[in-house]
């Protein structure tokens, strides 16, 4: 990767694995605890527990993945990442990272349900979020844009494609790791214990990918 910006954020060509890790249940959540709070919300100055809870989670999410990965940007209830070649290990150790990532982020969840003080229908539905990841493999341009790292590029817009999929619904469970056919070969990711998937992406193309499990 050749830069341009030595004390900047880093711009020019990559290749590697492109990582999304997207908490479900999110945007239901936050709905539904500021109609259950809409009388109390944000009074006195006073944050909703369901803001920090999130900012909690997500913070949990970057400090597991990274490294090996590297932050790109949160993108609302999602982590981008992104990694190089040389610096990501095998794949089987890849899908281990991404489970341990799981298992904390369940961890985490379960020790703010300790603390939740809110037993509202609303609130009490924090226990329903879940993580997903979503893994691809190929090009990309990194732009520093106002101090700040964009990716981009045809393999960047089909792993964000990707979050919308049918692994869920296949699995039963809306926690699992997606991983491209190209991020299984590039990565070299055995298929054993996964699930063969076929995802449409814009212009009628498809994508093969495979599915795991991870509750």
């Amino acid at each position: 990767m050749t830069s341009t910006q030595p004390n900047a954020v880093a711009s020019g060509v990559g290749s590697g694995a492109l990582l999304l890790a997207d908490i479900s249940g999110y945007t239901g959540f936050l709905d539904a605890v500021t109609t259950a709070h809409q009388d109390d919300l944000f009074a006195g100055g006073a944050v909703p527990a369901a803001y920090p809870l999130i900012s909690t989670l997500l913070d949990g999410i970057i400090e597991r993945l990274i490294p090996p990965f590297t932050l790109a940007k949160l993108e609302g209830d999602a982590v981008f990442a992104f990694a190089t070649a040389d610096t990501l290990p095998d794949g089987t150790a890849v899908l281990g990272h991404l489970a341990a990532c799981y298992q904390g982020f369940r961890a985490q969840l379960a020790r703010a349900g300790e603390l939740w003080s809110c037993q509202c229908d609303a609130c009490i539905r924090a226990g329903d979020l879940d993580l997903k990841f979503v893994l691809h493999a190929g090009s990309f341009v990194i732009q520093a844009i106002g101090g700040s790292r964009e990716l981009a590029g045809p393999d960047v817009v089909a792993v964000h494609r990707l979050l919308k999929n049918r692994a869920a619904e296949v699995l039963g469970t809306r926690a699992y790791v997606l991983v491209t056919a190209t991020a299984m070969e590039r990565l070299g990711i055995p298929e054993a214990a996964s699930t063969a998937l076929t995802e449409p992406l814009d212009g009628g193309r498809m994508l093969d990918a495979r599915a795991f499990r991870l509750a």
